[in-house]
């Protein structure tokens, strides 16, 4: 059955998933349009094809056991001098993020990271530091809130495209009016709708 390239996320609903994606194309990323935008729960990982069935079954347990929670975007930082990347803080749900991703790399996909965990909304990497510079600058004052009631496993296809696999409710997630989504990720369900500020 071969090798598959996988990894799991919490996607940032719309507007602001079509609108930092698109930031990030205008920034020079050739990577913005590989994969909706989104918070990292399994960073990209080469599995085994014949594992995939018993770890798809296994996020449908993670996500039975989870509780929507809030999620909040503000202001911007950088992994520099580390790593060339600049993204948009998670000023809320970073918590729940850390401990959710711990329970879905602690199944039949293990992985260890090569950093301590921190989650973030990527909108720039591995780009001209002019360019980086700009991305910090132009999001500091972006903002947007929602909630999360859902994750999605992307696989990697043969031209390097991040394709959803499947979503993953939360089981306790109760009935809410729908936030929409990007192109192939879930639809989180909001308990207050979601708020922003446009980059200038």
């Amino acid at each position: 059955m071969g090798n598959r390239m996988i990894g799991v996320s919490i996607a940032v609903p719309e507007p602001y998933g079509s609108l930092l994606q698109q930031c990030r194309a205008d920034f020079g990323d050739p990577l913005a349009y590989c994969i909706p935008t989104h918070v990292t729960l399994l960073p990209p990982t080469e599995v085994d094809a014949a594992v995939l069935p018993a770890f798809r079954s296994y996020l449908g347990e993670v996500a039975d056991a989870c509780h929507a929670f809030p999620m909040r975007l503000e202001g911007t930082a950088s992994f520099r001098p580390l790593t060339p990347v600049v993204f948009v803080e998670l000023a809320q749900g970073g918590l729940d993020c850390a401990e959710l991703q711990e329970r879905v790399r602690s199944g039949p996909v293990r992985r260890e990271l090569q950093f301590p965990y921190h989650p973030h909304v990527t909108i720039g990497h591995g780009i001209p530091d002019e360019a980086l510079d700009r991305a910090q600058m132009e999001l500091a004052d972006f903002t947007a809130a929602w909630t999360a009631s859902c994750f999605s496993l992307y696989e990697q296809d043969g031209e390097g495209v991040w394709c959803p696999v499947r979503d993953y409710a939360f089981g306790a997630a109760a009935p809410h009016p729908l936030l929409p989504q990007q192109s192939g990720a879930c639809e989180p369900l909001g308990t207050a709708p979601a708020r922003g500020t446009q980059p200038a």
